[in-house]
């Protein structure tokens, strides 16, 4: 599990308790990205980190650029170079574990973003590269052309749209997947059913009355989380909280037992296997 930095405050000190707590519960990757709170969440982080960095498996993303009324998508190589040194003064180090190109389209210029990357493998500034992506034919030119480690891509029980083409597309690969969205916004932790993507408010009750079966006594998150890691290649489930206690809950789901096969097969019944409409591989 990750820790994911989305869900953090615009106050220094709570995030410095929730980020070491991780550490004391044995979460030591902490994902982030410039595009979160404007760089402030990087520099939380950072300041967090201060004495405390070579404990932690760090991860950031660049790519959308702020332009005074909203961020642009910007994945020129030159943008990208002054985004990633942006973002290791943030986070006060010098290098990232890994560093993920934050979205792509076809139209990109990948090859020239690719030797980037490279570049700044060569150069120590990153140990690895990926991106985040929920577009099958972004996925595969990646794979194809570079030497990604991870593809950070949506998947849950609400969004089961990844085991059609990207999940095989990575396993064949060797690539690993960082999994958000893994709680569907909480849906699949206990908040109030809600539409979600193509679901309405009673099709999300329906899926989460039959993933509380499974779950029995267990947490419905616990059981949500080992989920979105049964068919993952790689899995690493990036998970945002936003106070101590969300926190030590998310992290308790390592002690819950991985989903048996019929466990799994009983949750895919209940929740339909949806394709992305767009962006698919021929």
């Amino acid at each position: 599990m990750a820790l994911g930095g989305m869900s953090l405050s615009l106050d220094h000190q709570h995030n410095a308790r929730i980020i070491h707590r991780a550490l004391e519960l044995g979460v030591i990757t902490i994902d982030t990205a410039d595009l979160y709170q404007q760089g402030f969440n990087e520099e939380s982080i950072g300041k967090a980190l201060a004495d405390r960095r070579e404990e932690v498996f760090l991860i950031s993303k660049g790519g959308n650029q702020w332009m005074g009324d909203g961020w642009n998508w910007n994945p020129s190589p030159a943008y990208l170079e002054k985004a990633l040194d942006a973002s290791l003064k943030r986070l006060g180090t010098d290098r990232l574990d890994l560093y993920l190109l934050h979205g792509g389209t076809l139209e990109d210029p990948i090859d020239e973003v690719i030797d980037l990357f490279e570049n700044a493998v060569r150069a120590g500034k990153i140990l690895a590269y990926g991106i985040s992506s929920i577009r099958p034919t972004v996925v595969k030119t990646w794979i194809e052309r570079s030497n990604l480690r991870y593809v950070m891509s949506q998947y849950s029980l609400l969004d089961r749209r990844p085991e059609e083409q990207i999940f095989p597309m990575l396993a064949k690969a060797g690539v690993g997947t960082l999994v958000r969205g893994a709680l569907a916004k909480g849906l699949l932790a206990g908040k109030a059913p809600a539409a979600f993507l193509d679901l309405s408010g009673p099709q999300v009750e329906e899926i989460v009355s039959g993933l509380r079966v499974v779950a029995g006594e267990q947490k419905l998150g616990s059981t949500a989380l080992r989920f979105a890691q049964h068919q993952a290649p790689d899995p690493v489930l990036v998970v945002g909280a936003s106070s101590l206690d969300q926190l030590e809950e998310n992290a308790a789901f390592v002690q819950v037992p991985r989903l048996s096969e019929e466990d799994w097969e009983t949750l895919t019944k209940v929740a339909p296997q949806a394709s992305y409409t767009q962006h698919r591989v021929a």
